[in-house]
């Protein structure tokens, strides 16, 4: 079985294995990282972290397991410009720097471990956390609380003021969408350091992972154009011409379909 397999593998366990298929993603990059081996150590800092967490019911342990993590060094990563490995959740354990969704990672499968009710939160531009039931949200960068006001300040020193918040952006993300996530991620940082490659390996991902939109066909487009797979770019254009809603791009799309060489015919 190889990565990209053992990754749906993950998907297909009933409950999914969330932290084990960011792991093999992580492989797929590196034929180093084995996952089962990292799982493995994983329980070194489960125990550091148990240690630390105040005798309080399992609902309310979600702030005490992030402040634990940061006392133990995990934080955001600063570093600028980002690097893959701020993604990457093999990195992250090793370096203890890493984006909100990689600790975020890290948070869920020890909240799995300690039985904290803990669900993530594709909150635009900043991962975050919940536990079920709570009227708050959590940062995985140090466990502050979000409230609803705290939520629209954040999402407006992302995105501006133009930019309103909405229901959907407090609601809990299955696993799919989080790793579809984290590859958009990956996707983003390889291409950032021109490893076109590494980019095409998470773009066909968050393909796979289902309900990719027009930006996701585009995206792959763009790396097949730079490594001259016409046909391939052309398959992409075409199915982000059929998702798209915008008719300037929709426009665009059509005269760049015109410049490539027709299709191969399979007979």
């Amino acid at each position: 079985m190889n990565p990209r397999q053992a990754f749906f593998e993950c998907l297909h366990r009933s409950p999914p294995a969330l932290f084990e298929a960011a792991l093999w993603i992580a492989a797929e990059h590196d034929p180093a990282v084995v996952p089962q081996t990292i799982l493995a150590d994983f329980n070194l800092l489960q125990q550091q972290v148990s240690l630390g967490m105040p005798l309080l019911p399992a609902d309310e342990l979600g702030q005490p397991l992030l402040r634990m993590m940061n006392e133990l060094g995990f934080a955001q990563d600063d570093f600028t410009p980002l690097r893959p490995a701020a993604a990457r959740v093999d990195k992250v354990l090793q370096r203890q720097r890493g984006q909100p969704l990689a600790l975020g990672l890290i948070a869920l499968e020890l909240a799995r471990r300690l039985e904290i009710p803990m669900v993530g939160v594709n909150f635009p531009g900043h991962f975050l956390l919940r536990v079920i039931g709570a009227d708050h949200l959590l940062d995985p960068c140090g466990g502050r609380r979000l409230y609803p006001n705290d939520c629209r300040e954040l999402l407006q020193r992302q995105y501006g003021p133009n930019l309103k918040l909405q229901a959907n952006h407090l609601h809990s993300a299955e696993p799919r969408l989080i790793l579809q996530r984290l590859s958009r991620n990956l996707r983003q940082l390889h291409l950032t350091h021109d490893n076109h490659l590494a980019a095409l390996i998470d773009a066909e991902r968050v393909v796979e992972l289902g309900n990719a939109n027009a930006a996701d066909y585009l995206a792959r487009a763009s790396l097949y154009k730079h490594l001259d797979c016409p046909n391939a770019e052309r398959f992409d254009l075409e199915h982000a011409l059929l998702l798209s809603e915008d008719p300037v791009q929709r426009l665009r799309l059509t005269e760049r379909l015109g410049h490539l060489p027709p299709g191969a015919v399979v007979h």
